[in-house]
């Protein structure tokens, strides 16, 4: 168990749920959580969600009220980590001010990453990530104008399905040859697209955006990279994150494409941890290393990272599983899909509702559903106990998902 002031850099889903899950376990030392934003800790999935199309303030996005920080005596602190000096175990921050820890933990999140074409920094060129960026968005949103979306990962997606709703006129670009082509199957990008494509959504496959135009510090529209020229007045780009690897790099601990754990969760430095979107962890389940973005795993890594502190050490040993609200539609993801080599498609596309089942060499990798939320919450109990089912069984609606279970 930890002795002494434990330090939680970052204030996000990882950060909060750390602090709160030590002292649920008992934890009696002192907690610092460590935010840079100028917001109590929130949730971000609404951000591109429901917060965008809703009309509730910044409270409805809040984990917990201000009491429930000071009720837990969890000390929540304003201010930006600049350096860490781990012979001295304290933490630097920008302000001047310092802070002693006996157990550090990254949780430092992931940033987007930034468009690098002309006029990329014009005004009306947007992110979405913070809570801010989601607020100023809102803003924008009236009806009429024209939006160009940069990239159709869940962010981009997401975002063109309420804008459409709210009355813009909205284009999508995407290099890759399909929807979410990173993420999820072939099945799951063509519904989607031909859904957000019948909603008056246009999408570009295949071209890149390689300018802004502008009349002045006006946005007009963007160039592509096939010498047309798309009208908007508002761009949003979603082209993916960096994980925040700077300040353990700098403090000289190992990191490539996240800040690098063993199965524990424990950096080279035995008093430092990271946890969520910045962590590069060793996976026993998947076999190498993992960086993954989901709520999932930054409260499951949260989880156990706050056991290992209080004296109940595991290995990380968690099942992914990611969702993503699309006008209508729900798409929700379980286990991890890549290298599969076989999919079965199990309900009615027709309707609206069906799941991808994906096999690699047999074996049940992972399951894409599409408004069944059934087949998603089974996948999760089968694929956590490590089972299967044949692809015969997933494709006959006749057998019984619970009997699979017993």
């Amino acid at each position: 168990m930890a002795q002494g002031p434990v330090v939680i850099i970052g204030a996000g889903h990882a950060g909060f749920q750390l602090a709160a899950s030590l002292r649920q376990n008992g934890f009696g030392e002192r907690i610092a959580l460590i935010n840079d934003e100028g917001h109590l800790p929130y949730q971000r999935p609404p951000l591109s969600k429901a917060y965008l199309k809703g009309t509730g303030g910044p409270d409805s996005l809040m984990f917990r009220p201000e009491k429930f920080y000071h009720d837990q005596n969890i000390d929540l602190i304003t201010d930006h980590a600049a350096s860490i000096d781990r012979s001295a175990r304290k933490v630097l921050f920008a302000s001047g001010a310092s802070l002693d820890y006996r157990h550090l933990v990254l949780a430092t999140g992931a940033r987007n990453r930034l468009l690098d074409i002309p006029n990329a920094s014009l005004e009306a060129v947007r992110y979405l990530r913070t809570l801010d960026e989601s607020e100023a968005l809102r803003h924008l949103l009236t009806p009429g104008r024209r939006a160009v979306v940069i990239g159709a990962g869940f962010i981009g997606l997401e975002f063109a399905a309420t804008a459409r709703a709210k009355g813009l006129e909205v284009d999508v670009i995407e290099l890759g040859v399909r929807v979410m082509a990173r993420a999820v199957t072939a099945e799951i990008s063509e519904f989607f697209q031909l859904r957000h494509t019948a909603a008056g959504i246009r999408i570009h496959l295949g071209v890149q955006v390689t300018g802004i135009e502008s009349s002045g510090a006006k946005v007009t529209g963007v160039s592509l990279s096939d010498g047309r020229h798309i009208g908007a007045d508002l761009v949003v780009v979603g082209v993916g994150v960096l994980p925040n690897v700077e300040l353990a790099a700098a403090a000289g601990l190992p990191a490539a494409a996240g800040i690098i754990v063993d199965e524990n969760l424990r950096t080279s430095d035995p008093d430092i941890s990271a946890v969520g979107d910045c962590a590069l962890f060793a996976s026993r389940r998947f076999g190498g290393s993992l960086r993954l973005e989901s709520v999932q795993n930054a409260t499951d890594h949260a989880r156990c990272v706050a056991a290992r502190l209080t004296g109940d050490a595991k290995i990380y040993d968690g099942l992914p599983w990611f969702w993503s609200d699309q006008g209508p539609d729900k798409l929700q993801m379980v286990g991890l899909t890549t290298g599969y080599d076989r999919v079965v498609v199990r309900g009615d596309r027709a309707q609206n509702a069906f799941s991808a089942f994906c096999y690699a060499a047999g074996q049940l990798v992972g399951i894409e559903s599409v408004n069944r939320a059934g087949d998603h919450m089974f996948g999760r109990r089968l694929l956590a106990a490590n089972g299967s089912i044949t692809p015969e069984q997933a494709a006959d609606t006749g057998f019984d998902l619970k009997r699979a279970l017993a």
